[in-house]
């Protein structure tokens, strides 16, 4: 069947639409690699209803269909006329709108913390550094006509070999600019300089991700922050919208349904590899979180998605 193209916001004289571009690159339904490490492209021939996701820090530009996440008591839409960028790993709930006519179509940029913090110390140079901007763990800003081309460039030049090893990645590092300062440029920086309470909880996060599969002690992790335990919580639940446990077990199972789903682990290899140790206990809160048992979930997965490798740099457990 032919995916019918949303022509999506408006463009410019002398711009594309994107939707075409990434489906060219996008031949199977989930995550497609490209010549850029940290740029993968993202394919959805069907809706998905509430589903429980951990993203890793990083941007997702929608080209075609559209995206709703529900983080607290907020919902982040990301379509063709917003993007959404994540600068912590903190687990939500996603919904999508797509169809095998009109499949969603996008980009997420896993964060290339060197390239941001180079970039930002230039853009301090010029502009002086962030100040009263707030750090948040999630934003959805307008696509402007600047990204709109930024983003159509890096696509065009993917899409050619010999470009895609020497513009694409100056083209990223263009898009990279645009969105540090755009209208939650601001926002974004201080979130990715990690400091104040905001900082002392990114740090924490660090921490479980590299630590989920042992034993963790919230006391600990808070003495680390150096805060008391209900000021490390309280910051915490400010940070994450949720608590510090229910954190570490939503990692844990996130991890375990990957090693499932990408490793051809069984569901009690998998319970013991990220710390459970009462296969019971996992399975049940498995089956809570994600409305599957592991062994159906992990099917599921490999029946839909094309699930590529992890990222070679990535410090932190997420859904794909």
């Amino acid at each position: 069947m032919t995916a019918r193209m949303d022509p999506g916001v408006p463009t410019a004289p002398g711009q594309l639409p994107l939707a075409p571009l990434v489906l060219a690159l996008a031949p199977q339904e989930g995550y497609n690699l490209t010549a850029l490490p940290s740029v993968r492209l993202l394919r959805s021939d069907r809706p998905l209803a509430e589903t429980p996701v951990l993203y890793d820090p990083g941007i997702v530009i929608v080209c075609q269909g559209s995206k709703r996440g529900y983080f607290g008591e907020r919902t982040y839409v990301y379509d063709a006329h917003q993007y959404l960028v994540v600068s912590v790993p903190v687990p939500f709930t996603m919904e999508t709108d797509a169809s095998a006519e009109q499949p969603l179509l996008a980009l997420y940029l896993h964060l290339d913390f060197p390239l941001a913090a180079e970039l930002m110390l230039q853009i301090d140079r010029h502009d002086g550094p962030v100040s009263g901007a707030e750090p948040r763990s999630m934003m959805s800003s307008p696509m402007d006509a600047d990204i709109h081309g930024s983003v159509q460039r890096l696509l065009q030049a993917l899409a050619r070999p010999m470009d895609a090893a020497i513009l694409a990645p100056q083209l990223l590092r263009e898009l990279y600019f645009r969105i540090l300062t755009g209208p939650q440029g601001g926002s974004m920086r201080a979130a990715l300089a990690m400091q104040g309470h905001f900082g002392r909880i990114g740090k924490a996060l660090q921490r479980i991700h590299a630590s989920h599969d042992q034993p963790l002690d919230i006391r600990q992790l808070a003495e680390e922050a150096g805060m008391s335990a209900p000021s490390f919580h309280s910051h915490f639940k400010a940070v994450t919208c949720t608590s510090p446990m229910q954190y570490l077990k939503s990692t844990r199972l996130h991890r375990a349904r990957l090693l499932m789903a990408r490793e051809g682990m069984t569901a009690a290899a998998a319970c013991h590899a990220v710390g459970y140790e009462s296969s019971s206990q996992f399975n049940r809160e498995f089956k809570r979180l994600f409305g599957l048992t592991p062994a159906k979930e992990a099917q599921r997965m490999l029946q839909r998605f094309a699930i590529p490798p992890m990222h070679p740099r990535s410090a932190y457990v997420s859904s794909h």
